[in-house]
């Protein structure tokens, strides 16, 4: 038998299911996780023999609030001691309208625990851990592929009718550096020449995209299985059309910041740091992000990196200081990092930046508008530009206080 442990906090919950006559059943990805010695948070489990999602909720809401925001999926949301549990029902899907949500979700408590986890995509997904038995459900042969590093789907009919699959496989393959089985790989194949693709939103499959650099070691691995499908929709057509050392390097430098990619702030700099290194080598970057994006901030963050050019060689203080003023130098360095990783301009770029205290953001104006107009200055189209120049000013001569540079404006109001 193999071994199988959860959090013992949890029993409390358990025992309480059960002596209502309800056997719970930890399902899915932490299962999963747990055999590829991945830790989680986040927890399945599935319950049988119950009687009424109304009785769930009861017994639950002794352990915390109860979120039924998938009530109508039989869905029960509980964060308990820092593990956040989703409770659901047996149940069927039945394909009845394009997309991946075009399913009829249909609770059926005298579905077998083999029966319900053949809606479930991959064998290695279609695990469960019976608490109460202490006993692994395996009908699919999940673990055996876990220890061959393969991906099988549990039933090729029902995978090919969720577009959002092919997704998943590509980057489950991506991030456990996963082979994918050959009859699977080849329903791919015959999704991909059929444009099923087309039937998702572009916002699902960035969130699809999302996941692979956040997750994957090797996010190289992914697009190249998609270039390997002859994947074309949401611009990969532009992406794999290029030259083969182009292409060779922008998959590259996805790889080199998955491995410093703990130094960014967050998820969305993540995101937008490796969008930025995708469209490296296009000749139309913009294009390509519409295609999977409708996000006015996002395409304008990921843009201003690829388009930022600076001297790497540049000695010059005042240029680091400018150059924060455009960018936030902490991600751009990072950017820069996993373009050229061995360039060492990159770490004196970093020092630089926080000697002079515009690592993260750039140095406050000491002069703005309302200065200028009590000095007697008129609101003018060159307002702006006088800023700008007194901004430089103060980087170029070092000046500290905002006195010494309206000083300068009094001595030199008929220039201004």
């Amino acid at each position: 038998m193999n071994r199988f442990n959860y959090p013992s906090i949890l029993d409390t919950i358990f025992t309480s299911l059960n002596k209502e006559g309800i056997k719970p059943l930890i399902i899915g990805g932490y299962v999963r996780d747990y055999f590829l010695d991945i830790a989680s948070k986040d927890i399945d489990i599935e319950l049988y023999n119950s009687s009424s999602l109304t009785q769930l909720i009861k017994i639950l809401e002794q352990f915390g609030s109860v979120n039924c925001v998938g009530k109508s999926f039989a869905v029960l949301k509980l964060h308990y001691k820092g593990y956040d549990l989703d409770f659901s029902l047996p149940r069927k899907d039945n394909k009845v309208a394009k997309g991946h949500k075009g399913f009829v979700i249909t609770v059926d408590n005298a579905l077998s625990f083999e029966e319900a986890s053949k809606r479930r995509d991959f064998t290695i997904n279609a695990m469960g851990y019976d608490v109460i038995e202490k006993k692994l459900l395996d009908p699919h042969k999940g673990l055996e592929d876990l220890h061959k590093k393969c991906l099988r789907a549990v039933d090729l009919q029902s995978f090919s009718q969720d577009p959002l699959r092919l997704l998943r496989a590509v980057g489950f393959a991506s991030r456990f550096e996963f082979s994918i089985e050959k009859k699977l790989f080849l329903l791919m194949q015959s999704m991909v020449r059929e444009e099923i693709l087309k039937e998702l939103p572009k916002e699902r499959v960035l969130e699809e995209i999302k996941k692979i650099f956040l997750k994957s070691k090797k996010p190289s691995v992914a697009f190249y299985l998609l270039n390997e499908l002859s994947f074309k929709e949401f611009g990969m057509k532009e992406l794999f059309k290029l030259q083969k050392t182009d292409l060779q390097q922008t998959l590259q430098s996805l790889d080199n910041f998955s491995k410093i990619k703990q130094n960014a702030k967050d998820e969305t700099e993540i995101l937008i740091i490796m969008l930025a290194l995708l469209v490296q080598k296009l000749p139309n970057p913009q294009s390509f992000l519409l295609q999977l994006t409708n996000s006015k901030k996002l395409l304008k963050e990921v843009l201003q990196l690829h388009e930022l050019s600076f001297d790497l060689d540049t000695e010059n203080k005042v240029a680091i200081a400018k150059l924060a003023k455009k960018i936030n130098i902490r991600r751009y360095s990072l950017y820069l990092e996993a373009l050229y990783p061995h360039k060492k301009e990159i770490s004196h770029l970093r020092e630089e930046a926080k000697k002079i205290g515009v690592y993260e953001k750039a140095l406050p104006a000491l002069v703005n508008g309302n200065d200028l107009i009590k000095k007697g200055l008129k609101p003018s189209k060159n307002f702006q530009k006088i800023l700008t120049s007194l901004y430089n000013k103060q980087l170029e001569e070092d000046i500290k206080t905002k006195e010494e540079l309206l000083s300068f404006v009094e001595a030199h109001s008929s220039y201004f």
